[in-house]
């Protein structure tokens, strides 16, 4: 039996301040994916915005905008990501995004029941940064199984 869920974070570096009329459209879609992701099959957590204010202080970059989820599986989060209306608002990510120069997102798998912290999720963001898709930070390019995960030994 499966004990762990998929954990993921993602970021993006705003264009311009949230309230900017530039960033407007993309504030406007927010609620609608949100809810989108909490209907999802395999859905489990997401970060609150209420919870984002402590990012700041973990990733020292306040024009972060940061994600975190946590999914039955990569499958559930994958059908999310890319079969649902929320590809609609990715297709968009220029307009609102700066293209960032690392890894801006990072999947690991975490016991059930545990909620990932902003260290949790810089941490697996340095690590795909420093050492590429491993099955302690990957993307979808590698489907770590959870049995490759607990046999991993980080550097």
């Amino acid at each position: 039996m499966n004990n762990f869920h998929l954990a993921q974070v993602n970021i993006a570096k705003r264009l311009a301040p949230i309230d900017d009329p530039i960033m407007q459209d993309f504030v406007n879609n927010l609620d609608k994916i949100n809810a989108i992701a909490d209907k999802s099959n395999g859905f489990i957590w997401r970060l609150q915005d209420e919870d984002k204010d402590e990012a700041v202080q973990v990733f020292q970059d306040d024009t972060l905008l940061i994600n975190m989820s946590v999914w039955e599986n990569l499958e559930s989060l994958f059908n999310y990501t890319y079969k649902s209306v929320h590809v609609e608002v990715f297709k968009r990510k220029k307009e609102w995004f700066s293209k960032i120069k690392m890894m801006h997102m990072a999947f690991w798998y975490v016991p059930k029941g545990y909620e990932p912290t902003f260290q949790d999720a810089k941490n697996r963001l340095d690590y795909i940064n420093k050492h590429g898709d491993t099955p302690f930070a990957f993307t979808f390019k590698n489907k770590f199984s959870v049995k490759d995960a607990t046999n991993y030994k980080p550097i």
